[in-house]
């Protein structure tokens, strides 16, 4: 898997020598008598992601049972569950858990009155997988066995430290190699560190991938395109960017 797609710097320079000059024999801080040179370092690369995780919520309902309506959840709820269980790499890290477990009446509102309209149960099932290659099928197989919602997908890196480190590592080998030639440059030397501080962050890719199940707006009543309503199966990964910055202050004389 290729990793680094682009690179960019920035750098940033601050030269302060000492304003004070103690006389000779006088008790001093040992660095009183040295300035200090800062220098920042930012940079920035894109890397394909490893690992996604979305959601699929489960929607049944019942006019006269709320018992009925979570048969119904739980029966297709399992199948699917199982489904994703045979076709995600435990073993290396991958899981499926449930969430936002909702069991409720549903009411609609006239004349400031309200009337039962059905019984609804919603469960939600979480997969976080490494088999990034096999979501399309995995979304689609969950509709065809009664999902009615696909929730966003979030693309993300496993190795998120040693990715960090690796920057940072590359980060504070470059303020140093400037901080030595702008002290060159003005005829000072770089004789110990005074401070250092770093940072580095990913801006995880979420997709935007919304899909209502068709058996259920048409039981709604809803005039959109059931075509439109089918979900792509072309998903597309993109990439991650990792931001990393050090600032780092050198003693001069």
């Amino acid at each position: 898997m290729k990793k680094i797609l682009a690179i960019s710097l920035l750098t940033g320079v601050l030269f302060v020598m000492p304003s004070m000059i103690l006389p000779a024999g006088a008790d001093c801080n040992c660095q009183a008598d040295k300035g200090f040179l800062s220098v920042s370092y930012s940079a920035e690369k894109e890397v394909s992601p490893d690992t996604v995780e979305f959601s699929v919520s489960i929607k049944t309902t019942d006019k006269k049972s709320m018992a009925e309506a979570s048969a119904k959840n739980k029966e297709i709820s399992n199948k699917i569950y199982e489904y994703f269980k045979s076709n995600i790499n435990t073993t290396g890290g991958d899981y499926i858990k449930t969430s936002n477990y909702n069991a409720t009446p549903i009411y609609t509102y006239k004349d400031n009155k309200r009337f039962f309209d059905r019984y609804e149960v919603t469960n939600n099932i979480i997969v976080h997988t490494k088999s990034l290659d096999k979501v399309s099928s995995l979304i689609d197989k969950s509709i065809e066995m009664g999902a009615t919602n696909v929730n966003s997908l979030n693309f993300s890196l496993s190795n998120k430290d040693g990715a960090c480190e690796e920057m940072l590592s590359s980060a504070g080998k470059n303020v140093r190699k400037r901080a030595n030639v702008v002290a060159s440059s003005t005829g000072a030397t770089i004789v110990g560190v005074k401070n250092i501080s770093t940072s580095c962050s990913l801006n995880q890719r979420r997709t935007n991938y919304a899909y209502a199940n068709a058996r259920l707006m048409k039981a709604a009543g809803s005039s959109m395109d059931m075509e439109a309503a089918a979900p792509s199966t072309d998903i597309e990964a993109g990439n991650i960017t990792i931001y990393a910055n050090v600032d780092a202050s050198f003693y001069v004389k």
